[in-house]
């Protein structure tokens, strides 16, 4: 991806979520957009879920036991919170709110229930769904992975047709048949000015 120049930290003020099911690309299209613009802070989650081989605590996700998140929730210091696939996912908010005071880009990858929080939160939080070219292809993509047993592919399928009949929730649609465009895309709707 060619270097394009970084949102403008005066128009960009508002926090910018990133949703769409499971299978869909995000953390790919996350990952290339802060290759190349790495001035673009990206939100850690914490998780109950063990770390995955490779994964490091405190760069992929803030890794915490059940006891640590539930006081995290109890106390308002998530964003947003939502369990899946038997653990919980959530979005410490004060790194957030940090940032957004200081007129920094932001942006979220979360799933649905999330991105409903925020919503109800922030209420100008620009909310992108990233959905797949075609059904087939996201079940591909899940298949494909290779890291969960089919159960688990199963449910995170059943969720995602769920999660693909709210994408009419979002603010804006971006379909992921390739992960430059959808990256020059979702950049240039960062760099938008708030209305």
């Amino acid at each position: 991806m060619p270097a394009e120049s970084a949102p403008d930290a005066s128009t960009s003020k508002r926090l910018t979520v990133l949703s769409g099911p499971s299978g869909v690309g995000k953390s790919t299209v996350v990952k290339e957009l802060r290759r190349a613009h790495p001035e673009i802070w990206l939100s850690i989650s914490a998780t109950t879920r063990a770390p995955r081989p490779g994964e490091t605590d405190g760069v992929e996700y803030h890794f915490l036991t059940a006891d640590e998140f539930d006081h995290m929730a109890a106390s308002g210091a998530l964003l947003e919170w939502a369990e899946f696939a038997g653990n919980r996912y959530g979005t410490p908010s004060a790194p957030v709110l940090e940032r957004l005071e200081k007129g920094l880009p932001v942006l979220l990858e979360i799933d649905l229930q999330g991105a409903r929080q925020v919503r109800a939160n922030l209420d100008d939080a620009l909310l992108v769904f990233l959905a797949p070219p075609t059904w087939e292809e996201l079940v591909r993509r899940l298949n494909g992975r290779g890291t969960e047993p089919p159960d688990v592919v199963q449910r995170r399928l059943d969720t995602a047709r769920i999660e693909l009949a709210a994408e009419k929730e979002f603010d804006v649609t971006l379909t992921n048949t390739s992960v430059r465009d959808v990256c020059r895309e979702l950049l240039a709707l960062m760099a938008a000015p708030t209305m």
